[in-house]
C-alpha cells in the first residue's frame, strides 16, 4: 500500500446532495447519520440533501453537517478497506475534528456533539462581534505579517489560515480587513472576499473559548492511534490533554495548514487523499507540491470516487 495521509475539509466545501449516495447505498451510513441528527438535534439528512443553501451554510448547521459527511466518508474507506492504516490524517479548520475521530481520539458520537456545540458558540460569537474573512493571493505569510505589523487601524484583523506559500487568509471586523487588503492590494496582492459571517481563527470569535473548553470536559479524549498535525501548532500530540488545550485554543487561532502539509510531504507521504466534500484541500495541495512532484493527489465523497481511491492506496 501507499505511504497515504486522509485530510478532511472544512466549511467552505459543502453542497446540496453531498453524502446522499453512500447514505442511499448503505444502512451504517444512514445510521451515522440517524445519529448525527440525534446528537444535534437538526435535520442534518434534509440539510444536506435539499437545503435550502442559506440554511445549510449556516454556522450552527454548517459545522454538525459537514463533519457527519466526512465522517461517512472515513466508514465507508474503512469498511472497503479494514486493513489500511494511514500515515497520517489532518483535517482544514473544522475538518480537524473529522480528523479526531479518525485517529481514534474521539468517537463518532462525540466528536458530533463538539461540533455542534462549536458551531453554536461561533455562531453566537459572530453575531455579538461581526466579521468577515478574505484571502489574499500573491503574497507570502512574511509579507502580509509585515503589512499587519505597520498596520495604523482601529479595526480587528489577524491572519487566519496560512494555506499555501502564498494564499493567507486573513479574519476579523469590515475596519480591519478593509484597511489590511487596501495594504495588500497596494502591495500587488489580489484580495478576496470569502461567503462567511464569522471571522473565524480571529479575536472576535474568543469568547467561544471559555465555553467551549467547559463543554470538551464532559467528553472522553483517547491518544491518538494514527499520527496527526494539529491546525494551531503544526505538530503532533499524543497527550489527551495536550490536545484538549491544543482544540480549545483552536476556535481563535491561526490554521497553519501550509506547515503541516510541507511535514507530510517530508515524512515521505506518496498520496494525499481528501475525504470529503469538493476538492478544495486538493486544490491547495496542487498549489503546494512541487511541479513534476511523483505524490498523488486524490479526492472522494461518492461510491465512484471512493473506488478511485482504493485502488490508488493499493497501489
Amino acid at each position: 500500500m501507499k505511504k497515504t495521509a486522509i485530510l478532511f475539509p472544512g466549511q467552505g466545501s459543502q453542497y446540496l446532495a453531498m453524502g446522499q449516495d453512500f447514505i442511499a447505498q448503505d444502512s451504517d451510513a444512514a445510521d451515522l447519520m440517524h445519529m448525527a441528527e440525534e446528537v444535534s438535534g437538526f435535520g442534518l439528512s434534509k440539510l444536506c440533501s435539499e437545503g435550502p443553501l442559506e440554511d445549510l451554510t449556516r454556522v450552527v448547521h454548517l459545522q454538525p453537517a459537514m463533519t457527519v459527511i466526512n465522517l461517512i466518508c472515513w466508514q465507508q474507506l474503512t469498511k472497503a478497506m479494514p486493513d489500511f492504516t494511514p500515515a497520517w490524517v489532518g483535517g482544514h479548520s473544522l475538518g480537524e475534528y473529522s480528523a479526531l475521530h479518525a485517529s481514534g481520539v474521539l468517537s463518532a458520537r462525540d466528536t458530533m456533539a463538539l461540533v455542534t456545540k462549536r458551531g453554536e458558540l461561533m455562531e453566537r460569537e459572530g453575531t455579538a462581534h461581526p466579521g468577515g474573512m478574505r484571502a489574499v493571493l500573491g503574497m507570502t505569510i512574511e509579507e502580509v505579517n509585515a503589512q499587519l505589523g505597520s498596520l495604523d487601524s482601529n479595526g480587528i484583523v489577524v491572519v487566519a489560515n496560512h494555506n499555501s506559500a502564498k494564499q493567507i487568509i486573513i479574519s476579523g471586523n469590515s475596519a480591519g480587513l478593509d484597511a489590511l487588503s487596501a495594504r495588500c492590494e497596494g502591495k500587488g496582492a489580489k484580495v478576496i472576499a470569502l461567503p462567511v459571517s464569522v471571522a473565524n481563527h480571529s479575536p472576535l470569535v474568543a469568547g467561544a473559548v471559555k465555553d467551549f473548553t467547559a463543554f470538551m470536559d464532559t467528553v472522553d479524549f483517547n491518544p491518538p492511534a494514527i499520527s496527526l498535525l494539529f491546525n494551531a501548532t503544526a505538530a503532533p500530540e499524543k497527550d489527551p490533554a495536550g490536545i484538549r488545550n491544543i482544540m480549545a485554543s483552536q476556535i481563535a487561532s491561526p490554521v497553519r495548514w501550509y506547515e503541516s502539509v510541507l511535514l507530510m510531504i517530508d515524512d515521505g507521504v506518496e498520496l494525499f487523499v481528501e475525504l470529503g466534500p469538493k476538492k478544495v484541500l486538493s486544490g491547495l495541495m496542487r498549489k503546494i507540491l512541487p511541479r513534476k512532484s511523483p505524490v498523488q493527489v486524490m479526492q472522494a465523497d461518492s461510491p465512484e470516487t471512493m473506488e478511485k481511491v482504493i485502488e490508488a492506496i493499493r497501489g
